[in-house]
């Protein structure tokens, strides 16, 4: 696995205690026993960049040793130890933060929204995001099982941009579907599933974007049923690795009723996450998706600490369908003080029609307009208060 090494502009920030050795295989601790964990490189980069506050912030968390797929025993075999990049957002950080510190959100996109035709390969499209003023970016994984993830080109790439891959979005879900009627399928699925961890834990990244099925696939229960199944199972994997398994709130057909009009609440979305008992099970709430079905602020409010991480575009209600960020009737101001309340600090991907670099620089101004995210959570606040 690739030892990720700081970015040459973010060198100097990073103390001698992240200069951290290549674990052995030797070396793997027990995974039974929960010692401090080293702090990885990505964990310095996050600090160096506000988000973290303290270093010493992390506290203790459970080592990770070799563990094996869920479901049927050998489906991956002996997986290596969880990579030490992958570090829970600490919900506390950036409230004293300016915009030199990194501000409360941290700007991500999807990796696939990057075009640069003339320019093949991921180290200029993640250059371009960096530059347009982009920390973070999630690639896809793969949509099928003999489909590689060239996991050295991406984590190569995003050494040398100065980004961090914070996360990744499955590749597979629309079409080989959870909540499908056949067996099959559902198997097929969660095969990919504990591949999309395990290929998220690779990467350095944290949290892994689920879809989790479709309502047409049959009654409203057993589709619930289907999916719930398919994370639990899924689960003790997510959480050797420490992966968080983030669903996102789209036009599925689930936890909303497409012909229910506007004044639809997320409650059902949050009892679902909550039939877990786990953290790392959450919402990565588009901020975006839902206005046509519900307020935004007050879904924000009724997920709260679940939303492990955010996306974003804009909707019109009065045309009908989604535009750009801050274009639309969605309350941004009303949006951004729910997060800020709740309170939440973190991860906003952009998922919107991408672009060259100009597009990219348009898309993160977009993003500060609408949630100003270089000021601290506090200064967000006051103007409300």
């Amino acid at each position: 696995m690739t030892t990720r090494r700081a970015p040459s502009d973010l060198q100097n920030a990073l103390s001698p205690q992240c200069s951290l050795p290549k674990p052995s295989a030797a070396a793997l601790p027990d995974p039974t026993a929960s010692p401090q964990r080293p702090l990885s490189r990505r964990d310095c980069l996050l600090a160096a960049a506000g988000s973290l506050g303290a270093v010493g912030s992390l506290g203790a968390v459970g080592s990770l040793g070799a563990v094996g797929a869920f479901g049927a025993v050998g489906l991956f075999g002996a997986v290596g130890p969880r990579s030490t990049n992958a570090a829970e957002p600490d919900k506390t950080a950036g409230d004293a933060a300016g915009p030199t510190a990194g501000g409360w959100l941290k700007k991500s996109l999807k990796a696939r929204m990057i075009s640069l035709p003339n320019e093949p390969g991921w180290t200029a499209r993640f250059a371009a995001a960096r530059e347009a003023g982009f920390l973070g970016v999630e690639p896809q994984t793969p949509a099928t099982l003999d489909t590689p993830l060239d996991v050295e080109a991406l984590t190569s790439a995003a050494e040398q941009a100065g980004l961090i891959i914070d996360g990744t979005v499955g590749g597979y879900h629309w079409k080989i579907r959870h909540t499908d009627p056949s067996e099959t399928v559902r198997r097929q699925a969660a095969k990919l599933l504990a591949l999309g961890l395990q290929q998220t834990a690779d990467l350095g990244a944290d949290t892994f974007l689920l879809v989790p099925g479709h309502g047409k696939d049959g009654e409203a229960a057993v589709v619930r049923e289907r999916a719930r199944m398919a994370i639990a199972e899924a689960l003790p994997l997510a959480e050797r690795l420490g992966v968080r398994i983030l669903l996102e709130n789209v036009w599925n057909e689930m936890f909303y009723d497409p012909n229910g009009g506007t004044e639809q609440s997320a409650a059902d979305l949050a009892a679902f996450v909550d039939e877990f008992g786990s953290d790392r099970v959450g919402v990565q709430f588009d901020l975006g998706n839902h206005w046509k079905f519900g307020d935004v602020a007050a879904w924000v409010t009724t997920l709260s600490h679940r939303i492990g991480k955010l996306d974003i575009k804009g909707f019109s209600r009065a045309a009908g369908r989604f535009v750009d960020i801050g274009e639309g009737d969605i309350d941004w101001t009303a949006a951004r003080v729910a997060l800020a309340s709740i309170p939440f600090t973190g991860w906003v991907a952009a998922e919107v029609r991408g672009g060259d670099r100009d597009r990219l620089a348009t898309i993160a101004k977009q993003m500060d307009a609408a949630l100003l995210c270089d000021l601290s959570r506090f200064e967000v606040l006051i103007p409300s208060q």
